[in-house]
């Protein structure tokens, strides 16, 4: 129950700076008087190429997930002996620094278009994420962790006139895909899944909603790295996205289905480092707090801060 309150006031509290960004960039917004940003179901159809003008052909390098790199990342209780049930604990490595570089860089391209239904799109991405004990020159600075996501998926746009939710939530669109997630780690240290998922986007004004099922394909036991990763780390992540002046805002949360038990919680602020370039490089502060933010740490509980850099907007 302590552990449930927690995390119901962790939410609460990144709710209602979610929503009270923008009233308190109101005068910022005033005073530069900045153009107003389009809805996020316009920003949405233009990052997926929803509709005809928004197309920009075949086999163009793009942006993902976030591009980031955060050179102080600050855990509370860091891994230093990961385990699974089937492939038992790691050496222990006593000497792992709480402050490490956290890395992301992530990447699709599309490679069919208009493809089997209107404005629908095949799309292949990647995504690397890496955390670094860069300031641990005692051990000689290794990578602690590095997952490895590649991802083949179907991006569909959804009329206005086949959306079915009622008032100013509209549907904008689905995606359905098939992915896998490794650490490109050897026995004991290996974790890995492949899983089929789909997503839903919803555009309300400045918030976006995003929410993602995943579907584990099952393995033998004798070949899973991690059983009880679903346990842990959860199949269900859902996220809220606003855009408060030149600032984004997201608060994250991935759990087994609906439940507030284990699963975790991330929240991103970013703000432009040059004012007049809102697409490029930004400052980001992320905290998380839960189990598996990498898949190496996918049953262990920590909570994290991080500030950096968003690097990349293509």
């Amino acid at each position: 129950m302590p552990s449930l309150l927690s995390n119901l006031s962790w939410f609460i509290l990144c709710l209602a700076l979610l929503f009270a960004m923008p009233s308190l960039a109101s005068d910022e917004v005033s005073k530069e008087e900045a153009t107003p940003l389009p809805p996020t179901s316009e920003l949405l159809a233009q990052f997926w190429e929803l509709n005809d003008k928004d197309k920009r052909g075949l086999y163009t390098l793009r942006t993902y997930r976030s591009n980031y790199v955060l050179p102080y990342y600050y855990s509370s209780n860091i891994n230093k002996q990961p385990s699974t049930p089937t492939r038992g604990p790691v050496e222990e490595e006593s000497d792992y620094q709480s402050q490490e570089v956290k890395l992301q860089f992530s990447f699709r391209t599309k490679v069919l278009e208009d493809f089997l239904l209107p404005n629908a799109d095949l799309w292949l991405a990647y995504t690397q994420t890496s955390l670094w004990q860069a300031w641990n020159k005692d051990i000689s600075r290794p990578f602690r962790s590095t997952d490895h996501n590649p991802d083949i998926f179907y991006v569909i746009p959804v009329s206005q006139k086949f959306d079915l939710i009622p008032g100013n939530l509209g549907l904008e669109m689905v995606r359905v895909g098939l992915a896998h997630h490794s650490n490109g780690q050897s026995k004991p240290e290996s974790r890995s899944w492949n899983y089929w998922h789909v997503s839903a986007a919803m555009g309300l004004g400045p918030v976006l909603l995003e929410s993602t099922y995943k579907n584990r394909v099952n393995e033998s036991r004798e070949k899973d790295d991690n059983p009880d990763l679903i346990y842990f780390k959860g199949n269900l992540e859902t996220r809220l996205t606003s855009m408060v002046g030149r600032s984004t805002v997201s608060l994250e949360r991935s759990s087994q289905y609906f439940s507030m038990q284990r699963g975790s919680w991330e929240f991103n602020v970013t703000y432009p480092l040059t004012r007049n370039q809102p697409e490029g490089v930004r400052i980001q502060l992320q905290i998380f707090s839960g189990y598996g933010e990498t898949l190496l740490d996918y049953n262990h509980r920590q909570n994290r801060i991080g500030i950096g850099f968003l690097l990349l907007n293509l």
